[in-house]
């Protein structure tokens, strides 16, 4: 933690945010040993709400890293925002562009720097009615797969009790519990020096969902779906709100499993 080079406009984020997560959630952070102290590595989450980011980096800075986001290009060009995700040198991404690529190439630069990148893998808030991960895209495990450097999921909920998904009521009080929690590097070895086809790619994002939705089983106390939601064959738009009637994420707060941790202070 001591030296870090965070940065001006990063540090204007810390001092903003960290005091509004600190008075507005109670938070379970678990797994922070099994990120890296230096180095490059990859991480990727789950994403359930505009307000996991805040959450999920609030876990990160916690840990002793600086994450590096992939996040959507639109942010970048917002008034105020855009200045702070540009200053604070987050990578943006093209959607579906010519320019798509620099996302990737930045990433895997970042990540040969020694830096931490972050990466939701679902490249869009959840469609599952539930909130359980759906279909991955590949990036992640390119950039893994490329650099060689570590991939950690990272699973978390209870960030939709502070802004639902496409909302924009923000709940701040009473404080909102949130779990985080980050689990073993995901064994990529026997992917490892072979082409990068898109069957390796569609196998090995897989293996990557399915231990990040594991992780997100034991901290809901319930079992995901057998079948892994695929927005590709709903009908629905690839971004943005699929549907403004659709059900919102449950609460965190009506998951037995979590329940009976809070009560057991765990």
């Amino acid at each position: 933690m001591k030296g870090r080079r965070i940065g001006a406009w990063y540090r204007l984020v810390v001092i903003l945010l960290k005091p509004v997560l600190l008075l507005s959630t109670r938070r379970n952070w678990k797994g922070a040993e099994n990120l890296p102290a230096t180095g490059g590595v990859i991480t990727v989450s789950n994403h359930i709400s505009y307000a996991d980011p805040f959450t999920y980096a609030h876990f990160v800075y916690d840990s002793g890293r600086l994450p590096r986001f992939m996040a959507k290009e639109s942010l970048f060009r917002l008034p105020l925002l855009g200045r702070i995700v540009r200053g604070a040198r987050q990578i943006p991404v093209y959607r579906e562009t010519r320019d798509a690529g620099a996302a990737y190439s930045a990433a895997v630069a970042a990540v040969r720097a020694g830096e931490l990148v972050a990466i939701f893998p679902e490249g869009t808030l959840t469609r599952d009615p539930d909130g359980w991960p759906m279909r991955g895209k590949s990036g992640a495990v390119r950039v893994a797969l490329e650099t060689g450097a570590p991939l950690i999921p990272v699973a978390q909920w209870g960030a939709q009790d502070l802004l639902p998904p496409y909302s924009k009521r923000l709940s701040l009080f009473p404080p909102h519990r949130i779990w985080v929690t980050a689990g073993p590097p995901v064994d990529l070895s026997r992917f490892a020096g072979r082409p990068m086809t898109l069957p390796l790619l569609t196998e090995a994002t897989e293996q990557v969902m399915a231990e990040l939705t594991a992780l997100v089983e034991e901290m809901r106390g319930e079992s995901a779906p057998a079948e892994r939601y695929d927005p590709r064959n709903r009908g629905k738009p690839r971004y943005g709100n699929p549907n403004p009637r659709t059900p919102k994420t449950p609460k965190a707060r009506n998951f037995p499993g979590l329940q009976k941790r809070k009560r057991s202070g765990r």
